[in-house]
């Protein structure tokens, strides 16, 4: 199953997403995951090499790649259909390499926040998406959401979405995500992350996990 993690917005926490997602692909649904990290700042990757170095046994592949190689790393990837190909996606909509990478997801996961840019720019994600891909659903993660914020315009912007996708249940904003790796999750973050990764898993994935 090829799932594309993406927003158009910077700091929206797309990278750490997906290094919860691998790690609960991986350890709590025990199935086969590699990750693509096509993202220009390589941050999952190059925490993947941090951890190699450190001697540590890795959970799951992460292959660091230029977007002009997808059509040959998905031919590959994709032989195992037991397999969850997850894809740290750059931050800009403007290449044209993205359109095969889109075109072939089977499942789009797109963190954002409340905040006016944040919003804006995940609809123009979303407009960019569902042209290229009308099938593959997208859900929506409300992501580092601080728990002393009133989001006056939540509901409005959770209407605007519902229109794309599904909105899951948030993650809350906590220091200890800075120390996600590909190895090693604070297990503080756990029940902070986990109600919206099991929504996504057993609406969208569970299929995908099955033998």
């Amino acid at each position: 199953m090829v799932i594309l993690l993406g927003n158009q917005k910077g700091g929206s926490g797309k990278s750490t997403l997906c290094l919860l997602l691998a790690y609960y692909l991986s350890t709590i649904k025990q199935a086969k995951v590699t990750v693509l990290d096509m993202d220009y700042q390589a941050s999952v990757s190059g925490k993947f090499e941090k951890a190699k170095i450190l001697e540590n046994e890795p959970i799951y592949e992460v292959i660091a790649s230029d977007l002009k190689y997808y059509p040959a790393l998905l031919e590959l990837l994709t032989q195992n259909t037991q397999e969850f190909v997850l894809i740290d996606l750059p931050g800009k909509m403007d290449d044209d390499l993205l359109i095969p990478i889109i075109s072939s997801a089977e499942l789009i996961i797109c963190p954002f926040n409340y905040d006016e840019f944040s919003v804006d720019s995940t609809v123009l994600f979303s407009l960019v998406c569902k042209e290229i891909n009308k099938l593959s659903p997208i859900v929506y993660v409300p992501n580092r959401i601080k728990s002393t914020v009133k989001y006056e315009t939540k509901e409005e912007v959770d209407r605007v979405l519902a229109r794309f996708g599904m909105v899951s249940p948030n993650i809350s904003d906590r220091i200890d995500f800075q120390r996600v790796g590909t190895v090693h999750i604070p297990a503080v973050l756990i029940p902070v992350f986990m109600p919206a990764l099991d929504f996504i898993f057993n609406i969208h994935m569970s299929k995908g996990a099955s033998p």
